[in-house]
């Protein structure tokens, strides 16, 4: 288990701020990244949420996996390290 989480299916409207308000719930977050598209400059859709320890990232991922945010239902797993293109 790792403590970064992926969590997809974001609004563009979604925030650093209400993603460390809602996951705080779960522990302590360390970090928040929203990725940004390079050419629209919209958030690209998904982000990566940070928690201090493995146990709490898995509490985060139970749960907010499918919770509502902005109208959309998260899609939260363990985040997979990134692969060498």
């Amino acid at each position: 288990m790792s403590n970064r989480i992926f969590v997809g299916n974001l609004s563009w409207n979604v925030t650093q701020d209400q993603l460390t308000q809602l996951f705080a719930q779960a522990g302590t977050v360390a970090s928040v990244f929203i990725p940004m598209d390079r050419e629209s400059n919209h958030p690209r859709g998904f982000a990566f949420v940070e928690m201090s320890s493995d146990d709490e990232a898995a509490k985060a991922i139970s749960m907010f996996n499918g919770h509502e945010l902005e109208g959309r239902a998260l899609a939260c797993d363990e985040a997979k390290p990134r692969e060498q293109r």
